[in-house]
């Protein structure tokens, strides 16, 4: 399980068998989906994957993913993992669209990157945003990452994959 992050307005914790419901509600809402994995999926599928959040995941201790409340509500979705895509490890996160344009998004990624080069001990962290996804794009821009490369889909729909390496203490 992963520790609990906590930022000045946000609570990550490791979910819990009462989250289904708002995490498929997150999943479904098809302006956070589109930018999620290869956009909107089946109910069910959804289902499925919080029911391997505890199976696989936490089960396993494969990677870091939590629940992201505001003021006890979920409002959000948080990952970071390894991943062969960037060769490195990767943030990954969704807030529900009544959190958006209040900075909970830059309070969201910053806590990621400082989790993984404070606990994890990375140098450089990742992300991959799809290149029309702008305001995720600017909202990396802003807190240091940097463009890395660009992967072309099978689609055909460009991936923007993204760096922010840790600072060089002098």
């Amino acid at each position: 399980m992963p520790p609990a992050l906590h930022t000045p307005r946000l609570l990550l914790t490791p979910y819990t068998p009462d989250d289904e419901e708002d995490f498929v509600a997150l999943f479904q809402d098809v302006r956070v989906s589109r930018w999620m994995g290869d956009g909107l999926s089946p109910e069910a599928d959804d289902r499925a994957l919080f029911g391997r959040i505890f199976s696989k995941v936490y089960a396993r201790d494969l990677f870091e993913v939590w629940a992201v409340r505001r003021e006890g509500r979920l409002v959000g979705h948080a990952e970071i993992k390894r991943t062969d895509a960037v060769d490195g490890h990767e943030i990954v996160y969704a807030l529900a669209p009544e959190a958006w344009g209040s900075g909970l998004g830059t309070e969201l990624a910053e806590a990621l990157v400082g989790h993984g080069f404070e606990s994890l001990g990375l140098t450089a962290v990742h992300a991959t945003v799809a290149a029309q996804n702008e305001a995720s794009l600017r909202l990396l821009g802003r807190i240091g990452f940097e463009h890395a490369r660009d992967i072309v889909e099978d689609d055909g729909a460009l991936t923007r994959v993204l760096i922010r390496r840790l600072p060089v203490r002098s």
